[in-house]
């Protein structure tokens, strides 16, 4: 209606855009930043087979690829630069490299 034609809805002004993006970043694609570790703990509908992720830390990249397993051997496992995470983590260093990662889940 004239003369706020195109112009945002009032929830845009009041912070609820950025509460959006935490719910999706944070709750349907799981990823939990803590001090110098990533979690990723996914919640995620099971016609995705994958989702893909590119993290910047500093001056690193992470390359992130989420694959949903439908219960096959290497589900809850994580690997960077394909070693195996044994605590689920994934160590943020800004090292200037790009570290390959696969979650399995």
């Amino acid at each position: 209606m004239e003369p706020h034609v195109g112009r945002g809805g009032w929830t845009w002004y009041t912070g609820s855009a950025s509460w959006m993006y935490r719910l999706g970043t944070e709750m349907i694609l799981g990823i939990q930043r803590t001090g110098d570790r990533l979690k990723i703990d996914p919640c995620i509908p099971k016609n995705w087979d994958h989702y893909q992720i590119n993290y910047h830390f500093g001056k690193s990249l992470y390359h992130i690829l989420v694959k949903q397993q439908d219960g096959k051997s290497k589900t809850n496992q994580i690997t960077m630069d394909g070693k195996v995470l044994k605590d689920g983590l994934i160590p943020l260093e800004d090292d200037e490299r790009t570290h390959e990662v696969v979650v399995y889940k």
